[in-house]
């Protein structure tokens, strides 16, 4: 299967993708002779281009490949130049859109988290021109979405997430996405971070992220952040959801451990352990430290490569890197589950209306109201005995 196949990704030959991931190795200095010598190799460089633009590097590359000279074609050296230039005036936009937003939510007393984006790239990056940010992604309470839908619609944006007729929201739908026909700005407005599937209603939201919060510089203004620790873990969580099939994301969680030196890892795996996080954040930290050679504490390295699971998703992941990105491994467990520890699994199960007690569980055995969880163990016993007298 050719790169990129199974993630809707272009294809690319070898020597090509070699050269990707060279680009993003850390140090940035480092390894200007493998990076010149693998762009001697470069056969479709219009190819080339394609993937790293997909895989969201560009800008990347611009900055490693820029001064290279003449193993570098003309045309490609101007191609890098004019798509970094684009980025940068998208990320500019979307800056001041940014900014006059929480201003404007600011007035009417809605608090706002901005995440991933520029803002990803003032704070982690140090430039907000670095990385590509495609939409605006804006955290927000619940109880605060319909004043902040008013809101957004009278700055020109239509919302296009299918609702009920009230525009209240469906169970399961965590978003509304917002798009401005008068010059093609993109928001979401979240009220919930997921990890996998709706029906795992894990709500991590506003109060989750807002008491950590710190400020970021983004074009001049002062924005909220998410703190390191909290920023690590939405970011592995959000690489784990679409299997880490795009190289940026994996660069954002380097970026971030290295533009925090500091942080507080025993912070971070408490809280990964008690939101269920604990397996996307070792696979996250093992693929930043494999693909792109960021420095991570040992005993954290160790902490995370004695989860076998993560490592045996780490294996897959970077073996499939070429030939079938963001595939997820084969196997009798599926993949999202296997994110899960063990609690959070046995919540998943429980979730399953086959396994929820009914009134024939309570009639087989009356318990009362004190004792109703016991019919959780009682239902799968009382479900083997009528199956075993047929």
């Amino acid at each position: 299967m050719p790169f990129g196949e199974a993630a809707g990704l272009m294809a690319a030959d070898r020597d090509s993708c070699e050269l990707l991931r060279a680009v993003v190795r850390q140090p940035a200095e480092a390894d200007a002779q493998q990076i010149y010598q693998l762009a001697e190799n470069v056969r479709d460089w219009g190819l080339l281009l394609s993937v790293a633009d997909e895989h969201r590097v560009l800008p990347m590359l611009y900055l490693r490949l820029g001064d290279m000279g003449p193993v570098i074609p003309q045309d490609v050296r101007e191609r890098l130049r004019d798509g970094y230039q684009r980025n940068m005036f998208h990320n500019l936009a979307n800056a001041a859109e940014l900014i006059d937003l929480l201003r404007t939510f600011e007035r009417e007393t809605i608090p706002a988290m901005p995440f991933k984006g520029i803002v990803l790239g003032a704070s982690a990056y140090g430039d907000l021109t670095t990385r590509p940010a495609g939409d605006l992604d804006l955290l927000i309470y619940f109880k605060d979405l319909m004043q902040a839908t008013a809101v957004v619609r009278e700055r020109g944006y239509e919302l296009k997430t299918l609702t009920q007729p009230d525009d209240a929201p469906f169970p399961d739908c965590y978003e509304y996405h917002f798009e401005r026909p008068a010059d093609g700005m993109v928001l979401e407005l979240r009220w919930r971070l997921v990890l996998t599937q709706p029906r795992f209603r894990r709500n991590l939201g506003m109060d989750w992220v807002w008491p950590q919060r710190r400020t970021a510089m983004v074009a001049g203004a002062e924005v909220p952040d998410m703190s390191p620790e909290i920023t690590l873990l939405v970011l592995c969580m959000h690489g784990s959801k679409h299997v880490w099939s795009r190289l940026i994301w994996i660069c954002d969680v380097a970026q971030v451990l290295i533009s925090s030196p500091e942080l507080n890892w025993k912070d971070v795996m408490q809280e990964a352990s008690s939101t269920g996080l604990w397996r996307s954040l070792a696979l996250g930290v093992l693929l930043a430290h494999r693909v792109t050679g960021v420095e991570v504490p040992q005993a954290v390295l160790r902490r995370f490569e004695s989860d076998s699971t993560a490592r045996k998703l780490t294996h897959h992941i970077v073996e499939n890197w070429f030939d079938a990105p963001g595939s997820a491994p084969e196997g009798r467990v599926p993949y999202y589950i296997q994110l899960l520890g063990f609690r959070d699994k046995v919540r998943l199960l429980l979730s399953f209306d086959y396994l929820r007690p009914n009134e024939r569980d309570r009639a087989a055995l009356p318990l009362g109201k004190s004792f109703s969880s016991f019919y959780y163990l009682i239902r799968p016993f009382r479900l083997f005995r009528d199956r075993s007298a047929r």
